[in-house]
């Protein structure tokens, strides 16, 4: 018979639910060994906070299902993030196997090990058919990727787009990508929040995460009191290893990260106020703030480090007509608003938009997430592209929903 494994009661979908309320309870009552895996890539508070972020997004699965009533796949075929794995293994992994028969997938090289140690954990727990291929990319490209009804990506646009090549036009492929994530801070803002929220956002997991602002837009009326307040508060910030609760920023676990921002800082030295520090041997990276002006056109990059580029900017026509540029378009995917809430309908139109809050605040992992930016996020099926917010239950409910299969 054709089913449908949102339909409440559904033998598959109860069982498989199940594994899912096992996983949980594991979390739950086994989060030392978890964190001991965490804390090899990440800092205890990131670590911490994606046990939890996990927990409660597994919780909402049976309603998120239920809600979209995705039609069953028979496989699907993943390409996992380098960053926030266990956040990952549930979105991509443990939720889409409620409605997928099997999913197989490849971890990235740079944190393959972890992965692997944490699906074997896992496995053990949800019984699921959900495969870890340690095999290079051709070789899962030329099987699992070929067979796959629905294919994920997580990486750079480049590589979605080499991937997007290759597939079948009946083939859904869902492609997260990364996004600027501006902090805009105008005139009106309550300064010392928005410094507070950008601190936190910048070195969450010591700026190794997707959602940190890669620039920290500033009215030039404040952009200085802003700069002195952000100095001060970086000024205080304690250095400590991934296992110190105390400490507010750690090691960088991503070698080719200390390279690639050693040459930055080199080449942009005279916008350096604070920090610039890099240490190989521990792998720390000092804070740092760049300071410039609009009309500077400082390089805006993925930094993936706890770099604050804080630039000013005149007003409003000039920094809509930055936003509003091709390269942020094509990057758009959240933006946090402190202050100048006139600019909030124009920017709700490209991005998820927070107002004096910060997109971890809004993030959740049963709801779509993400922006209107073909380099941040996007749809691709039958020969259509789409960006927009994307839940993979809701995608797979949108576009495969004549799509299921005979169980």
């Amino acid at each position: 018979m054709t089913t449908n494994l949102g339909t409440k009661g559904n033998t598959l979908f109860t069982e498989r639910y199940e594994s899912i309320e096992k996983c949980v309870e594991y979390l739950t009552t086994h989060r030392s060994e978890i964190l001991s895996i965490l804390s090899n890539i990440s800092s205890y508070r990131a670590a911490n906070a994606e046990i939890d972020s996990t927990i409660k997004t597994l919780q909402g699965a049976l309603q998120e299902v239920e809600t979209y009533r995705p039609a069953c796949q028979d496989s699907m075929a993943v390409f996992m993030p380098s960053n926030v794995i266990l956040y990952s293994y549930a979105l991509y992994l443990l939720i889409p196997s409620l409605f997928v028969n099997r999913i197989e997938f490849r971890a990235s090289s740079h944190v393959a090990e972890y992965v692997g140690l944490l699906h074997d954990k896992l496995k053990e727990v949800h019984q699921l058919p959900i495969s870890n291929l340690k095999v290079s990319q051709k070789a899962f490209m030329a099987n699992s990727v070929s067979q796959g009804n629905i294919v994920v990506f997580t990486g750079t646009y480049q590589n979605a787009e080499q991937i997007k090549k290759q597939l079948r036009r009946e083939q859904l492929y869902i492609f997260f990508g990364q996004g600027i994530n501006p902090f805009i801070i105008g005139p009106d803002a309550d300064l010392s929040l928005a410094a507070d929220d950008v601190i936190r956002m910048r070195l969450f997991n010591s700026g190794q995460d997707c959602l940190g602002p890669d620039i920290i837009l500033t009215h030039e009326s404040i952009a200085e009191s802003f700069k002195n307040l952000l100095l001060e508060k970086v000024e205080a910030l304690t250095f400590g290893a991934n296992d110190d609760p105390n400490a507010n920023y750690s090691p960088i676990f991503y070698k080719d990260i200390l390279t690639a921002m050693s040459e930055y800082f080199n080449n942009n030295d005279k916008y350096i106020t604070y920090g610039g520090g890099i240490d190989f041997r521990t792998k720390k990276m000092e804070p740092t703030i760049l300071y410039s002006k609009l009309e500077d056109r400082l390089e805006i990059a993925e930094y993936f480090s706890p770099v604050f580029n804080v630039v000013s900017y005149p007003n409003d026509e000039q920094l809509m007509k930055l936003i509003g540029s091709s390269y942020f378009s094509e990057r758009a995917m959240g933006c946090s608003l402190y202050g100048s809430e006139h600019l909030a309908d124009k920017l709700r139109r490209k991005h998820t938009l927070t107002i004096n809050q910060t997109l971890e605040d809004v993030e959740q992992g049963n709801k779509a997430f993400g922006g209107h930016g073909t380099m941040s996020n996007y749809i691709f099926y039958d020969m259509q592209l789409v960006s927009k917010p994307i839940l993979i239950s809701e995608v797979v409910a949108e576009f495969l929903s004549e799509k299921r299969i005979e169980v």
